[in-house]
């Protein structure tokens, strides 16, 4: 993948330039942000102009063995760590990034690198429940495989996607190769969720913090997949807050499953918590238990767009309000229940459930809790 091919960042992407042909690059880099932002796209493409032995202005030449390999992700000194599982796994059994390579390489080569962490379980079939782990054997076979030679690349590079995955064991020996590098070895870190790694990780990476993309940005992608009404791009636009996955949602006018499945929990919890169902709360508490930690957080994230959504509309300010179809009609008519009074107590309940959950908390007993909480909250508003 070349530089060009990443959408926007321009600035990031000259700061990258110069880093490389400075000759400073630093060993352990941590590439943070929405993935809709681009993330692993521009570490994939800044591996690419590291590498690459014929650059030509600000990019890699794209035509030598060194990017063409690169491009298809089967550099031999270009290694892939990333959370996996599988269905129906023994006991014991060990899963890891090697055995999924072909499913990891279409996806990244469909999206352009452009996917979330449940495009990628679902692309492994993992349901609802199950989610991916990165275990301490990949940080073992990371090891191995840095201890051979470079086969044609000036540097062996080691990109980990969504780190925060690792299992504390798994952490902890990665932080040992963070401590001690080998020559002329990269590793890139490209997560989402860099406030759920070890602090001791953090300290030995230098951050890339990637933003959302500009509205210009977004703007001329929509323009590119030919949408010339002006009313709609400046909508799509501002909607899609500068994430191309949420641009792609809005262009195909519907959301994703998980979407959707949390819309529809979101709207259970009100409609019970204003009805003051006490039993039909905590089963409703016990159906989001079930969700895998990353199904809960993903759950929670929604939650909040949702309330701020519907407290945009309650104060009068539709116009820079951000949702659309079957979920706008709702926050319309609850928006009434939303107000100065209750939402930020509300809000303070779901970030203490997230981190609660991030700690691995008892679902069951985090979101029993929440959801009656929560039913106080909105009876407030009756």
């Amino acid at each position: 993948m070349r530089l060009a091919d990443v959408v926007g960042q321009q600035e990031l992407k000259r700061h990258l330039i110069q880093s490389v042909d400075a000759g400073r690059v630093s060993h352990a880099q941590l590439f943070s942000g929405k993935p809709g932002a681009g993330t692993l796209a521009l570490a994939l493409a800044y591996v690419q102009y590291l590498n690459c032995t014929d650059r030509r202005g600000d990019d890699s030449c794209g035509e030598c063995p060194n990017c063409r390999q690169i491009a298809s992700l089967a550099h031999p000194d270009l290694h892939f760590v990333f959370p996996v599982n599988k269905q129906g796994k023994k006991s014991g059994e060990v899963v890891l990034s090697d055995d999924f390579m072909p499913l990891w390489r279409s996806l990244v080569i469909e999206t352009g690198g452009y996917f979330s962490a449940q495009q990628w379980y679902d692309r492994l079939d993992l349901g609802r429940t199950l989610k991916g782990v990165i275990s301490a054997r990949e940080a073992d076979e990371i090891i191995r495989k840095l201890s051979f030679k470079s086969f044609s690349a000036e540097y062996k590079c080691v990109v980990i996607w969504q780190p925060e995955a690792m299992n504390e064991e798994a952490a902890n020996k990665i932080l040992k190769i963070l401590e001690e590098p080998w020559e002329k070895t990269l590793f890139l870190l490209v997560s989402e969720r860099p406030d759920l790694l070890l602090p001791t990780i953090l300290s030995r990476v230098q951050e890339v913090a990637v933003p959302p993309l500009s509205d210009c940005d977004i703007r001329r992608q929509i323009e590119l997949r030919g949408e010339r009404d002006p009313e709609k791009i400046g909508t799509f636009t501002r909607l899609s807050g500068g994430d191309m996955l949420e641009l792609g949602h809005l262009l195909a006018g519907v959301g994703d499953e998980m979407r959707r499945d949390n819309f529809e929990l979101f709207c259970s919890l009100m409609r019970l918590s204003y009805n003051d169902k006490h039993l039909e709360l905590m089963a409703w508490a016990e159906e989001v238990a079930q969700l895998s930690r990353e199904g809960q957080r993903a759950f929670l994230k929604d939650m909040v767009r949702l309330l701020r959504e519907s407290y945009l509309l309650h104060a009068g300010l539709a116009e820079i309000s951000g949702v659309w179809g079957e979920e706008a009609t709702f926050c319309r008519n609850f928006a009434p229940f939303v107000g100065n009074e209750n939402i930020e107590p509300l809000i303070e309940q779901v970030e203490t459930a997230m981190a609660q959950i991030s700690q691995n908390g008892n679902p069951t007993i985090v979101f029993t809790h929440f959801a009656l909480s929560v039913s106080k909250m909105i009876k407030r508003k009756r």
